[in-house]
């Protein structure tokens, strides 16, 4: 804590300032400072988010030009936003991390792009999206084969999956609510996010006689921090969602390494996949 005294540079009509005495500390964010791009529209993933961060942790949070429909060209209209946005976190937060929030914005632009835009604004800064977040998230768990629930249209749900088979992964059933309006999206409910979990995971079993190694809920819009959990040890298959991916990583990223009760097995991992707390 560092004190101050400030000489008074402007006095009141009665000619009176007492000069006081201030005080500073690390303010919020201690331990770690978050920097989010958020789309115009999203209402999910600072309320989700929110729920995670442990002690110390805060993020500050700016927003992206986004039109309500997500399709492949509203998307790709981002990627020359997404500098100007960025800015708007300034140096001064001396932030440890920056994600910008679109895990299908990220996969058509490209996930090298993505990160390229953002180091436009900060250089120094590590930075992640859902799409890289995920992966990374998958890599950690040791899954391979794994379902995948979205809630766009077949154009935009074939560029998730093909990313996904591109990186080695094979996805054994997928399915989509098929709502292009991100209002919606956020409106729908866990129960539903969990529904479809279940039925692809059943899916998945009776066309390959066993269960996948993971179940991918995408869409940062889309809620599944109330049932993940539950849903994870009811069905036997680690259940990432976006954001659940997404906050994991901002938090590994940004040098967090708490074990997190009640979100399932990855917050219970390093980046590396070793168990946190515990020694290598």
């Amino acid at each position: 804590m560092t004190t101050y005294q400030n000489a008074p540079n402007a006095r009141p009509d009665n000619g009176a300032l007492t000069s006081l005495e201030f005080s500073t500390d690390s303010g919020f964010g201690a331990r770690a400072r978050v920097g989010l791009v958020v789309l115009e529209n999203d209402q999910t993933v600072e309320a989700e988010l929110s729920r995670l961060w442990p002690d110390g942790v805060a993020a500050f949070a700016t927003r992206i030009a986004m039109e309500d429909r997500v399709t492949p060209e509203t998307l790709l209209g981002m990627e020359e936003r997404i500098p100007e946005a960025a800015k708007l976190l300034p140096p001064a937060l001396c932030l440890d991390v920056v994600g910008y929030g679109c895990t299908s914005a990220a996969t058509l632009i490209g996930e090298e792009r993505v990160s390229s835009v953002l180091r436009v604004a900060h250089p120094d800064v590590p930075n992640t999206n859902p799409i890289s977040a995920v992966l990374s998230a998958l890599s950690a768990l040791s899954a391979q084969q794994v379902v995948v629930v979205t809630p766009y249209s077949a154009e935009v749900t074939s560029g998730i999956t093909g990313l996904l088979g591109e990186r080695g992964l094979e996805v054994v059933a997928a399915g989509s609510f098929l709502e292009e309006s991100d209002a919606t999206v956020a409106r729908m409910t866990e129960e539903t996010v969990a529904d479809g979990v279940r039925q692809l995971v059943r899916a998945a079993e009776e066309a390959t006689g066993r269960r996948p190694e993971a179940a991918f809920v995408s869409c940062t819009s889309l809620r599944a921090f109330g049932v993940a959990g539950a849903l994870e040890n009811e069905l036997g298959v680690p259940v990432v969602s976006s954001n659940l991916a997404f906050g994991w990583h901002l938090l590994r990223l940004a040098g967090i390494q708490d074990r997190i009760e009640g979100l399932g097995r990855l917050y219970h991992l390093d980046l590396d996949g070793v168990p946190v707390g515990e020694p290598r």
